[in-house]
């Protein structure tokens, strides 16, 4: 199985890995400094070099067995298995998805309602809520959000075991992304003093890093569902 190098530190930039095998999309390496799509944050893009080549990797999943596929450009060279490869992100899209993801975990626990869907994206992002009663305004929003980022509270990740899970089912906001079960244990990300949920994304380490966001909309997708769109300043 590959080693995720992007959990262990979601701010490595570049590493050397060797090729395990190639498909007709792309190839899996033994180790990833690429993030692939899920829970609402898309995978990570850049670039694969080797002895006598290069290719874009234009997009990364998930694979069979655990394993993650590095989608090549169409007609882009592939590395033969077993070649050394010198791995490096796109950089500067992984760091907007990473401030993307903390700051909705912020506006999750700054919005009183059940998560009922997200996305991640580089240029906005969005959290959908079921809400009971009165709808928060953007501007108190965007204001609540800021002031928690601006007091610069650490993000670490933790780790507790399926059972532990089960047992405190707040700890799953999103209903509609489930984490995945059956390792032993799930991981969780925590913004000191705010949030503290299931989560297997790429996070900045301290809120102050996001800078100041803005929620630009909010859209009724129903009776009781709102969608909460925010920004990069």
């Amino acid at each position: 199985m590959v080693e995720e190098l992007f959990r262990q530190d979601a701010y490595i930039k570049e590493a050397d890995a060797a090729v395990s095998a190639v498909e007709e999309r792309g190839v899996r390496l033994d180790r990833s400094i690429f993030y692939p799509t899920g829970g609402g944050q898309p995978g990570d893009t850049g670039l694969l070099r080797w002895d006598g080549g290069e290719a874009r990797v234009v997009d990364t999943i998930k694979a069979d067995g655990g394993d993650i596929l590095h989608v090549l450009a169409p007609d882009a060279p592939k590395p033969a298995v077993g070649a050394k490869v010198h791995a490096l992100l796109d950089w500067d899209r992984r760091y907007r998805h990473m401030r993307m993801h903390t700051a909705l975990h912020v506006m999750s626990a700054v919005i009183k309602g059940n998560v009922t869907g997200g996305q991640v994206g580089a240029d906005k992002s969005r959290l959908d809520f079921n809400l009971e009663g009165e709808v928060p305004t953007k501007e108190w929003v965007t204001e609540e959000i800021n002031r928690l980022l601006a007091a610069d509270r650490p993000v670490a990740a933790q780790w507790i075991t399926d059972e532990e899970l089960v047992a405190r089912p707040e700890l799953v906001k999103t209903m509609s992304v489930r984490p995945p079960m059956g390792a032993g244990r799930v991981r969780l990300l925590s913004i000191d003093g705010v949030d503290l949920q299931a989560c297997g994304g790429t996070h900045v380490g301290r809120t102050a890093e996001i800078g100041r966001v803005e929620c630009t909309k909010i859209e009724n997708k129903g009776k009781m569902n709102r969608r909460f769109i925010i920004s990069l300043s």
